[in-house]
């Protein structure tokens, strides 16, 4: 027996199995759902044992699979290797036994639908047998963009041996429909998302942190088609709950989505449990904050911390070969310097984590030499700190005179920049001190990003353990802008940088009213400024020297 019977066989006698496995040996005609003889025979087989029988059939008409579930439930097996492209549905139709009638009618169960969605099955078919007739109920998915709600359609034939059907003109028109209809959905080349976010806490909170989320997304060139917030504790196995996770995955395909992104870490275990129950690709908060690292990492010592990041973060995810990680390797996710050693083995993951560490050691020893010559040289340091997206980068450019790339979008900046500045302007030379320091533009801060990723950028933070001056700049105009100020101070208090002194900047003054302005002062003791409209520069300027040269 090459094929093998699946599922339930536990307690079944040999003739019993043998008499199960010569359902293999049938051929079926292509144009038919199920031929009556296969489908009576399916059904007593069933009925003899007390347990639901399932057959997968394609469409050419061989039988795939053969599996044995129990009276109330049939457990379909893994479908990995039938592959699946976007529009397309399975090529393949299950038909199974069922018990349950209903005034006539066979009754197709919840779980059997979802399995229909789910696994994309071209059809399912519940097959009955009583007396004389073979009644049997068939369900097909129904093309998005209809008015009604309705996801599947269900048709109801009292006696097989009477139906007349031609399955392959009725599936080559049923697919070319569903194609279509969810090319419409699909109206741009980046990938489709659905955001999850799951929270104990208010409804604001909530709203905040789904939002940033969705920032995060739209930097990493993802399409967010939906978001779905459930306000509950965490389910330690599937964050969602098994039952809310079923309704995100069935949205998902629905909607034309590729991946579903979680709004916080995923532990590895729930990460295994999640990725076993869909094909979709899973990823969390982190896993995004990586993908846009590995894009905006340009310099070889950036790619290397990102590399670095990536193969810490997945390492743990690595314990068992799973179809989940695969799945991550390529596109929003995986991409980067390390997106092809996503799977080399925790051996060699390690091996290769080692080998970075060392190099990034090499890259800590070359800053600390640079730093060096620039304490010899009396240059104060002024790092520039904030939230991402706050316009660290326009001030810099605004201060210094440069043109670093400068963009609204979150972690813009990943490659610091330094330039020297000088205030002779404001201080003539005096017993040969030039008045000049160096301003570093620094990778933003966020809510929430777990230690290791900052760890791996130790490197270029390192910086700011020498600087005379922490300047923490403020983005006014965002709504949550007192709520970040805060989040960023923490990160410098966890970062153990409190000591250090911080001139505090309330950027993008040119977008928000007096009001706003006269409260964030009062909030923040922050210096009002516009790094586009160069609104403050001036006051900031002079700020900056009696802070770093003391007069």
């Amino acid at each position: 027996m090459t094929q093998k019977v699946k599922g339930n066989t536990k307690g079944l006698a040999p003739s019993q199995l043998r008499a199960i496995h010569r359902l293999f040996e049938r051929k079926l005609a292509a144009e038919s759902v199920v031929g009556l003889t296969y489908a009576r025979e399916l059904y007593q087989l069933a009925d003899s044992i007390g347990r639901r029988i399932g057959v997968l059939i394609s469409r050419e008409g061989r039988i795939e699979e053969v599996f044995i579930g129990t009276r109330e439930i049939l457990y379909l097996p893994t479908l990995g290797r039938y592959r699946l492209g976007r529009g397309r549905l399975r090529r393949l139709r299950l038909v199974y036994s069922e018990f349950g009638i209903k005034q006539g009618r066979v009754v197709i169960p919840q779980d059997i639908y979802t399995d229909l969605e789910k696994l994309r099955l071209d059809m399912v078919v519940a097959v009955h047998h009583s007396g004389n007739k073979t009644p049997i109920a068939y369900a097909h998915i129904i093309p998005a963009g209809k008015l009604d709600t309705k996801t599947t359609r269900t048709e109801y034939v009292y006696d097989l041996g009477q139906f007349k059907f031609d399955f392959v003109d009725f599936i080559s028109d049923l697919e070319n429909q569903i194609e279509k209809s969810e090319s419409a959905l699909v109206r741009t080349d980046r990938p489709g998302a659905i955001l999850v976010g799951v929270y104990n806490t208010g409804i604001r909170q909530a709203q905040k942190s789904i939002s940033e989320l969705k920032a995060l997304a739209d930097t990493a060139g993802v399409n967010v088609v939906d978001t779905v917030i459930q306000r509950r504790t965490p389910d330690p196995k599937t964050i969602l709950g098994k039952g809310k996770l079923e309704e995100v995955v069935l949205l998902s395909l629905r909607l034309g989505a590729e991946m579903i992104i979680f709004d916080t870490e995923i532990k590895p275990a729930q990460w295994r449990i999640i990725t076993n129950r869909t094909e979709l690709k899973i990823l969390d908060r982190s896993m995004l904050i990586l993908d846009i690292f590995a894009q905006h990492a340009k310099s070889s010592d950036g790619r290397l911390q990102v590399e670095l990041a990536q193969l810490k973060y997945n390492l743990p995810r690595l314990v068992e070969k799973d179809a989940g990680l695969s799945r991550l390797t390529g596109g929003i996710g995986g991409r980067g310097p390390g997106e092809t050693k996503l799977e080399i083995g925790r051996r060699r993951t390690r091996e290769r984590i080692r080998s970075l560490e060392l190099k990034i050691d090499k890259l800590s020893r070359q800053r600390e030499l640079r730093r060096s010559r620039r304490k010899k040289g009396n240059l104060p340091l002024v790092a520039i700190v904030g939230y991402t997206n706050a316009g660290k980068s326009t001030l810099f450019n605004a201060l210094t005179k440069s043109n670093v790339v400068a963009e609204d979008k979150l972690f813009a900046t990943l490659d610091p920049a330094q330039r020297r500045v000088s205030f002779s302007d404001l201080l003539p030379a005096e017993n040969g001190s030039i008045h000049t320091a160096v301003f570093s533009d620094t990778v933003g801060f966020i809510n929430d990003l777990p230690a290791e990723l900052y760890n791996a950028f130790r490197a270029t933070l390192e910086e700011l353990y020498d600087a005379a001056l922490l300047m923490h700049i403020v983005d006014i105009s965002d709504q949550d802008a007192l709520d970040r100020y805060h989040s960023v101070n923490r990160t410098i208090a966890d970062m153990g940088l409190s000591d250090i002194q911080q001139l505090v900047v309330l950027n993008k003054v040119d977008m928000v009213s007096q009001e706003k302005i006269y409260e964030m002062k009062n909030a923040t003791s922050g210096i009002p400024v516009s790094a586009v409209t160069r609104s403050g520069i001036d006051i900031l300027r002079k700020k900056l020297c009696k802070s770093l040269f003391k007069i």
